[in-house]
């Protein structure tokens, strides 16, 4: 007799939890599969610390091929789940599909970055989700010192220094508190010219910073940031955002080359797409995590609206805690479900909450108990060393060399610009050219490598890249490289002419009509060649 096939989809807090739990209990009696697009589980309270140059990418990283040894592992997106024939299709990374079969489901696919219809944010802000972005983040705010630096213009300088985070909860608080205290470190060795320092703004609409939380735990991130020098800027957000800077709703206009967004996260749209019960995008499940007339799906997460018991009437919010624990109930339930124990419905009980602002300075209140300062450091660290499954010797030793040695302000140029776009179903996958989910370079015929695929959500292709639409300058966009004529492109909007480049009327080679024309952030392919002899030449 087969063993039964359980599918987990997404390998986020909820779904590595799941397999973490299940793996322990099966022992080898039921086949445990596990669809990500990445072979890792990202500790997402770790990311800002990634930004500002604190912790190296794979210290927030942890294998899961190395952790869970009993779990199959499937690299792939979930596309389409047939619920009635227990099916989930999905595309691999390098474009083939595939289909697994299932006796349970567990949807746990997580959020992706909440988008609000302002014009100019999906061209011109990046979100903070995923490895990409963070990457991405500390690249640009490394380059933007770096040229500003090197300006004697004033108005020059202070657009690239000016800093604009939107959405003061956990992410934008903690975004904001890292990245000024990162930047004041670089200008600290390279003073620019101009005398000028750094300036980050945090922008919510709410009437304090993290909203969410105990008043007294706000105030103390309203004095940590305002003492280190940040904006604050409650009631406030943006109306309109160019490739030159935002446009507040109070009717100031910010010159500025960097727009974080950081207003929040909506469920993964794959929960959408399957035709069941919803609650605001999530997916309604009862109290033991099953999805109400499909016994045999199971989902938890940020995807999944679990009814909160100690607050009758409501959902539990999108947390990673929530998250975490709720991985561990359904993997019980599901092992419920095959004869092992009995069920159990989610109960919670708030033990505290952390906030890491940077340095030794946090906010924190284990078990009631309001700490700030040096204290509240310790106990934030603590618990996040606790909390993550793997790497807790390399985090801390990175937290170390940290507080004795000065950080490395260097850009890598890994991830563009067009690579980590707002508006996507995965924000834990940076496009690259020539991959499913991106417009890829083109061949000498002018036709696309590939068929040039949607995101999952629908979306349409991407921007700024060839076969979609042309590069709109996207604030902080890497000067595009590779273009015909020479070196780097120049002209982009504080740079410098473009050198060895043919000007207006100075030759009479003209690039083909297909081909994308020298702009920010234009996905690198190969140059049609104009040179090829035709029928008629000698």
């Amino acid at each position: 007799m087969s063993r039964p096939r359980i599918v987990i989809v997404g390998a986020g807090f909820a779904g590595y939890r799941t397999a973490q739990i299940l793996s322990r209990r099966a022992r080898g009696r039921a086949e445990i599969v596990l669809l990500n697009p990445t072979d890792y589980f990202l500790y997402l309270p770790l990311l800002p610390q990634v930004a500002a140059g604190i912790l190296e990418p794979r210290r927030v990283t942890v294998s899961l091929s190395g952790t869970l040894p009993h779990v199959r592992l499937v690299l792939g997106e979930a596309g389409r789940i047939d619920l009635d024939a227990r099916q989930v299709h999905y595309s691999g990374p390098e474009g083939e599909g595939g289909t697994l079969s299932y006796d349970r489901l567990v949807l746990a696919a997580g959020s992706v970055n909440k988008l609000l219809p302002i014009p100019g944010v999906a061209e011109h802000a990046h979100g903070f989700r995923g490895l990409p972005e963070a990457l991405y983040l500390r690249d640009h705010v490394t380059r933007q010192v770096e040229l500003a630096a090197a300006t004697d213009d004033r108005r020059r300088c202070s657009s690239r220094c000016t800093f604009v985070v939107v959405g003061a909860g956990y992410t934008g608080t903690e975004v904001a508190a890292h990245g000024q205290l990162f930047t004041d470190a670089q200008v600290a060795k390279q003073p620019l010219r101009t005398g000028m320092r750094p300036r980050w703004i945090l922008l919510d609409i709410a009437d304090r910073v993290l909203p969410e939380l105990d008043e007294r735990l706000s105030r103390t991130a309203d004095t940590v940031l305002r003492e280190r020098g940040v904006d604050v800027r409650m009631g406030t957000s943006v109306k309109e955002a160019t490739s030159d800077g935002v446009l507040l709703t109070d009717g100031e206009f910010v010159d500025t080359r960097t727009l974080v967004w950081c207003v929040g996260v909506r469920p993964d749209p794959l929960a959408e797409s399957l035709g069941l019960p919803m609650e605001r995008g999530r997916l309604l499940v009862d109290p033991h995590l099953q999805v109400p007339g499909r016994p045999e799906v199971f989902a938890c997460g940020d995807a999944a609206a679990v009814p909160d018991l100690e607050n009758p009437g409501s959902y539990t919010p999108m947390t990673a805690q929530h998250a975490w624990r709720q991985g561990k109930v359904c993997a019980h339930n599901i092992a419920a479900s095959f004869g092992d124990g009995e069920r159990q419905a989610y109960r919670h009980k708030d033990l505290g909450f952390v906030v890491d602002l940077g340095g030794a300075k946090a906010a924190a209140n284990p078990l009631g108990v309001n700490l700030s300062g040096v204290a509240a450091g310790a106990v934030t660290r603590g618990y996040h060393l606790a909390a993550m499954p793997g790497n807790r010797v390399r985090v801390a030793a990175d937290w170390l060399l940290d507080a004795v040695l000065p950080r490395q302000a260097v850009q890598l140029g890994l991830v563009r610009s067009w690579s980590v776009p707002l508006d996507t179903a995965s924000p834990e996958v940076a496009r690259v050219p020539g991959r499913p989910g991106s417009a890829g370079p083109t061949d000498t015929d002018g036709k696309p490598d590939g068929e040039s695929v949607k995101t999952r959500s629908g979306g349409e292709p991407a921007r700024n890249q060839p076969g979609g639409e042309p590069a709109r300058n996207q604030p902080g966009g890497e000067p595009a490289k590779n273009q015909p004529g020479g070196e780097p492109a120049k002209n982009q909007p504080g740079g410098e002419p473009a050198k060895n480049r043919p000007t207006a009327g100075t030759s009479d080679v003209a690039p083909p009509p297909d081909q994308p024309g020298p702009g920010p952030d234009v996905a690198p392919g190969p140059v049609r060649r104009t040179d090829r002899f035709t029928e008629g030449d000698a």
